[in-house]
């Protein structure tokens, strides 16, 4: 990994500076948080890497997991120690990528949301050519990308197991489909396109790493920091599925000054939160102008341009079908988000008047 000399070859820029100073933080040290795990965050900046907590108060002000610092975040800190810091505050997040996963959490709730990472310019998604390969899954990380403000790119791994005629078919399928996103093409085995993928990664830019388990996300991360960092795994013989190795999230800066965080595999990938899907479906978009009905669903409608466009054979049925799936799965969550908001309006209130009351209690 590279000497840390200055907040920059962390990913530090002038919008972090700003945030800071609005925040009125312009003479408290700032760190950037590189792993977390039970509560406990390793955080880093030109002076040392240390470990770190939050205040109480911190945890008692917080209203959801999104309140609290995660890996890419950058911190205000206090020194505790020759080594340890005590976290004060997380600066404002340039980037955000989350997802809503249906299994049930902790508290019993469904459809909760997860941070996948913060502060990314470029994600990758990664998809190996043995197992989960899949067009709109892709594209269900393609619009959590672009939807969080960072810039999809798309890696095919374990290319050694394709002939070289079944990787030109896949790579004109992926070219068609996803015509202005980059692809690299990789394999840790022998190495082919490890060092394309190296080039292409710029130094001071933040890179995430997003697929299932198994993918080689984390034998790639090895293999760009030429060391046998994270601990990596086969594929377990059921079902073909990756076994979750990487388990914590991690910032790594590689020799050349590109920082990479490592994700655990995820086995099932939600939207984001409430938002347009549009850019991620630009050709049905603009088919559905074409449409009879203004709110075509594009799934039965006489006059449907989508539909027409599919049974022509010039769009793909696939895309049309993960489209629909994906914008009932948007206006779900912008109910979720309305029905939030409204609750907290209601509890606003509530405390308002709760106070008033006390207020005339007490004198």
């Amino acid at each position: 990994m590279s000497t840390i000399n200055h907040l920059d070859q962390l990913g530090y820029s002038s919008f972090f500076e700003e945030g800071r100073r609005a925040l009125g933080w312009g003479d408290v040290s700032v760190a950037r948080v590189i792993s977390e795990s039970r509560g406990m965050y390793r955080v880093k900046n030109a002076e040392g890497e240390y470990t770190a907590t939050i205040t109480g108060k911190r945890m008692f002000d917080a209203s959801s997991r999104e309140d609290y610092p995660a890996v890419g975040d950058w911190v205000a800190i206090e020194m505790a120690g020759a080594d340890r810091a005590v976290i004060r505050g997380i600066l404002p997040r340039r980037t955000v990528l989350k997802r809503v996963y249906g299994d049930e959490n902790k508290s019993g709730k469904k459809d909760a949301s997860q941070l996948i990472a913060v502060n990314i310019d470029v994600a990758f998604i990664i998809m190996s050519v043995d197992r989960d390969f899949n067009l709109n899954r892709i594209e269900r990380y393609v619009a959590i990308a672009e939807r969080g403000g960072v810039t999809p790119a798309i890696v095919i791994n374990k290319i050694d197991l394709c002939a070289p005629k079944e990787r030109d078919t896949l790579s004109a399928d992926l070219g068609k489909r996803f015509p202005d996103i980059d692809i690299i093409m990789t394999s840790t085995v022998n190495g082919d396109g490890v060092e394309v993928l190296r080039t292409y990664m710029q130094k001071d830019m933040t890179y995430c790493f997003l697929g299932s388990s198994g993918v080689g996300k984390s034998s790639l991360v090895n293999a760009l920091l030429g060391t046998d960092t994270i601990r990596t795994g086969d594929i377990g013989t059921y079902a073909n599925r990756g076994r979750h190795v990487t388990t914590a999230r991690h910032l790594y800066v590689l020799v050349g000054g590109a920082i990479v965080i490592d994700n655990p595999g995820m086995r099932e990938v939600g939207m984001a939160e409430s938002g347009d899907v549009a850019s991620s479906f630009e050709e049905i978009v603009r088919l559905s102008e074409g449409c009879k009905y203004a709110d075509c669903t594009h799934t039965h409608e006489p006059g449907c341009a989508v539909l027409a466009a599919v049974a022509v054979g010039t769009l793909d049925d696939e895309q049309r079908l993960n489209y629909v799936a994906l914008k009932k799965e948007d206006a779900y969550l912008e109910m979720e988000e309305n029905e939030k908001r409204e609750k907290d309006r209601r509890f606003g209130k509530f405390k308002k008047n709760a106070l008033k009351d006390l207020g005339k209690i007490e004198r």
